[in-house]
């Protein structure tokens, strides 16, 4: 599954770039929770794959502090890395950030070196020093990729930055859900800048990148529904901008499952697949509920892959462990 790359057109001061494919289908692979100082045993299995990009879904490296210079020297050790740079020599990466990458354990709005951070995580990446990225408040990002008459919009959603305090929770809940509407995930402009992708998409699928669940509810850590009126606004406007075929990517909780919902007047099922981690699970996990859950919870190493078949505008979502196991598939043909 190659990719045949005949062009890169650039526009908008969000530098949205569109890359044009050949064939009939499209790869992508992502992961999460990736810890510089732990085997990571997937590269080769993933370059395997030959994806058409791969996507860091958050916790790229872990870092957990304000020294940006240990934080430079840990991007620098996860970019040396070789099978890593092998992969990055030849596919498109895309990335958000999570915590731990981001600097601070469940930090958030008040994390006091998130201009630094930034920075550091744009060099990660490779945006070119002059790049507008470099001027704008937080990490968020668009790409699109042309598949000869069809197209995937991969919008990167920041849930660090703006992110404003979480509410404690008790018992075994480290956080509950926020009272009264308060607080925000994606902050004002990011809000106002996922409208304007989503309502004037033209895309066929548009994948959507979190780094903290957005559908599974129930369990006591960072999720959306800790800020109730964001989900209902983020399930809103999947509604009203009627944009075609929205597929949720996200981590940071080091199991890997498949939440699925149906909103109103929305000809398909949202799904959101947790992949995490890379390097480090969950592995004691025993239970824990999620009604959106389909399928069963894998709490062992993985990776995640979506193979987009265009003919058939059908997707195949696959947990990957070690040696390219398939632990767990879901397939969904899409109106």
């Amino acid at each position: 599954m190659t990719s045949m790359k005949s062009s890169i057109a650039f526009f908008t001061l969000l530098i949205i770039s569109t890359t044009i494919y050949s064939q009939e289908k499209f790869t992508i692979a992502f992961g999460s929770c990736n810890d510089q100082n732990k085997s990571n045993p997937f590269w080769e299995d993933i370059i395997s794959q030959q994806p058409d990009v791969w996507i860091w879904g958050g916790d790229n490296i872990y870092a957990d502090t304000n020294n940006m210079d240990k934080m430079e020297k840990f991007y620098m050790q996860q970019k040396k890395q070789f099978s890593y740079s092998k992969l990055a020599k030849n596919t498109p990466i895309l990335a958000t950030w999570d915590d731990h990458d981001y600097g601070k354990n469940d930090g958030g709005i008040d994390y006091k070196k998130k201009k630094e951070s930034q920075q550091l995580f744009l060099d990660f990446i490779n945006v070119p020093k002059h790049s507008p990225r470099r001027k704008k408040a937080g990490i968020y990002h668009v790409e699109n990729f042309k598949i000869k008459n069809k197209s995937i919009k991969i919008i990167m959603l920041d849930t660090r930055y703006f992110r404003t305090a979480l509410t404690k929770g008790s018992g075994k809940k480290r956080y509950q859900s926020n009272k009264n509407k308060e607080g925000s995930i994606l902050g004002t402009n990011q809000w106002a800048w996922l409208k304007n992708e989503l309502t004037n998409s033209t895309a066929n699928f548009n994948v959507i990148v979190s780094s903290i669940q957005v559908l599974s509810s129930e369990h006591g850590f960072e999720k959306w529904s800790n800020f109730p009126s964001e989900l209902t606004k983020f399930l809103k406007l999947i509604e009203t901008s009627k944009a075609k075929n929205v597929i949720l990517l996200s981590g940071d909780r080091h199991i890997s499952e498949f939440s699925k919902t149906n909103i109103p007047n929305v000809p398909y099922p949202i799904i959101d697949f947790t992949s995490s981690g890379l390097t480090h699970a969950y592995t004691s996990f025993s239970s824990e509920k999620n009604k959106q859950r389909i399928g069963n919870v894998i709490s062992t190493l993985s990776y995640g892959v979506l193979l987009f078949d265009f003919e058939l505008n059908k997707v195949i979502f696959q947990m990957r462990g070690k040696n390219n196991t398939i632990l767990q598939k879901i397939s969904q043909v899409y109106p």
